[in-house]
């Protein structure tokens, strides 16, 4: 499958996927590109529905059935191929391609945005790693956002999952470091500079600490380098 967009991972949850997802669609489309948003696997669902998937519909313009933009929703606030266990049952491909297939030939372009990092397994394989968050990337034909952690441990860990993007052939279309943990102190701000420095261009964004419910600054983004992937 292969559809103009982005896949947003991360160097693990709660990174701020879900906030960096929501502001790159709404840059796109402030630049005039109509940009669908999905979310193929939400854990952790109540009775509020996919907290997750309702806001970037809402970036998206509300124009999407929620069905499409989460077609995988699990109660239990772990892992894909674990909740579904949990459930009683194991996650199909077909629902996840069926959706993407769809809001693709409505819209000009895709943000999906998986669960959690790179390598969480979406189902377990008999012998071997399964099929995780990497594979699915790879599967709908998406280069990758990763958005990290600003707090301490973060060159580590970003450098891991680009590390590991490069092994499985995936395409890093950039990185946005998020700072979804609140003001940092003078150590892990000193700490980013390598990090950014490292990174260079493809360092699109940086999200700072935002109240709750604020939405991340629509032009905070550096288009440049994904405009000329989506053309």
């Amino acid at each position: 499958m292969s559809a103009p967009g982005f896949f947003v991972t991360g160097t693990d949850t709660g990174v701020g996927k879900t906030v960096a997802s929501c502001g790159l669609v709404r840059a796109l489309r402030a630049e005039g590109i109509d940009a669908g948003a999905m979310k193929p696997i939400e854990t952790g669902v109540g009775a509020d529905g996919p907290q997750d998937a309702h806001a970037l519909r809402r970036a998206a313009g509300n124009l999407d059935p929620l069905d499409d933009v989460c077609p995988i929703q699990l109660p239990l606030p772990a892992a894909p191929s674990v909740a579904a266990a949990d459930a009683g049952s194991a996650i199909e491909l077909e629902p996840i391609e069926d959706a993407f297939a769809r809001i693709a030939a409505r819209r000009a372009t895709v943000v999906v945005e998986g669960a959690g990092g790179l390598l969480v397994p979406i189902r377990d394989g008999l012998q071997g790693r399964g099929f995780d968050m990497a594979d699915l990337a790879a599967r709908l034909g998406l280069p990758l956002i990763v958005v990290a952690r600003a707090a301490l441990g973060t060159i580590n860990h970003t450098l891991l999952t680009l590390e590991a993007a490069a092994s499985r052939g995936l395409d890093v279309a950039g990185v946005v470091i998020c700072h979804c943990t609140g003001p940092l102190s003078e150590a892990d701000a000193l700490n980013l500079a390598p990090l950014r420095g490292q990174l260079g261009d493809r360092l699109i964004a940086e999200i700072p600490p935002l109240a709750p419910g604020a939405e991340a600054d629509r032009n905070g983004f550096r288009l440049d380098r994904l405009l000329a992937r989506l053309r």
